[in-house]
């Protein structure tokens, strides 16, 4: 059995990551003792249903079997090494970081950034002083992501997707991979990136749930994760307000660019 987390707010002798301190700077509500559990800050403590400063809606919660395994440590695990072969495989033919065209000293968000498996990745395209930002919802996830991956560049958060906890026109690009479909209300999540990113900020979206092979996902039973029709994506992101949208499938697998105005 793995041991339980371990808060820790960090008094004398102990300071914040420089990722970290960072990252408060960026957060519509900053906490007022900064509590690191695992390596991460967790803004979801003591329950998912936590309701920030505004007037944002309490998001939706995903029940499903399949968020149920990834909560929990073994099945962060076996993510971890799914992921990580999953990324590996699809870096070989799309690079959302070339596209992104990201700048040292810039703000680079990864939502559903899971074990943390392109994050420092990011945090190398924006070296020396800039900053990638992985969230989750996932603390074993995130735990894992601390421990093989924490610096100067790069911090952990955990958050829900659909709430993001950071001020809007924050951050100079945003990137989700295979994490949308997990997420009980995409449109929500996508008008998140809209609102956090700058302008003229570049998002990129893989889920890889999407196509005209998702009429065959729907007659699989409901277990968490969102099949999306062939257009759900692109018409979604541009109703939001991005320009420049860009739709791309291979499969059942789909990517979506756009820019923030």
């Amino acid at each position: 059995m793995a041991p339980p987390s371990s808060p820790s707010t960090p008094g004398a002798g102990a300071a914040l990551p420089p990722a970290v301190r960072r990252t408060l700077g960026l957060l519509a509500d900053p906490p007022s003792s900064p509590t690191l559990t695992d390596g991460y800050l967790d803004l979801l403590r003591p329950t998912l249903e936590a309701v920030g400063a505004d007037d944002r809606p309490t998001p939706a919660r995903n029940a499903g079997a399949i968020q149920a395994v990834w909560a929990s440590t073994v099945g962060s695990a076996l993510y971890d090494v799914a992921q990580a072969a999953a990324r590996r495989l699809l870096a070989s033919w799309q690079q959302p970081s070339a596209w992104l065209d990201l700048q040292p000293g810039q703000v680079v968000l990864d939502v559903g950034c899971g074990p943390g498996s392109i994050t420092p990745a990011l945090g190398r395209a924006v070296w020396p002083d800039g900053l990638a930002l992985g969230v989750d919802v996932s603390a074993p996830m995130l735990a894992r992501a601390a421990a093989a991956s924490t610096g100067a560049q790069t911090a952990y958060v955990r958050a829900d997707a659909q709430r993001l906890p950071l001020r809007e026109a924050t951050v100079d690009a945003v990137v989700s991979i295979a994490a949308l479909q997990l997420v009980p209300v995409p449109a929500a999540a996508l008008a998140e990136m809209h609102r956090v990113l700058r302008p003229g900020g570049r998002a990129a979206v893989m889920v890889p749930t999407a196509g005209r092979a998702v009429r065959l996902w729907r007659l699989l039973p409901a277990f968490g994760a969102h099949g999306f029709d062939e257009d759900e994506l692109g018409d979604t992101v541009e109703g939001l307000g991005f320009t420049g949208v860009r739709v791309s499938s291979n499969g059942t697998i789909q990517w979506v660019r756009a820019i923030r105005e």
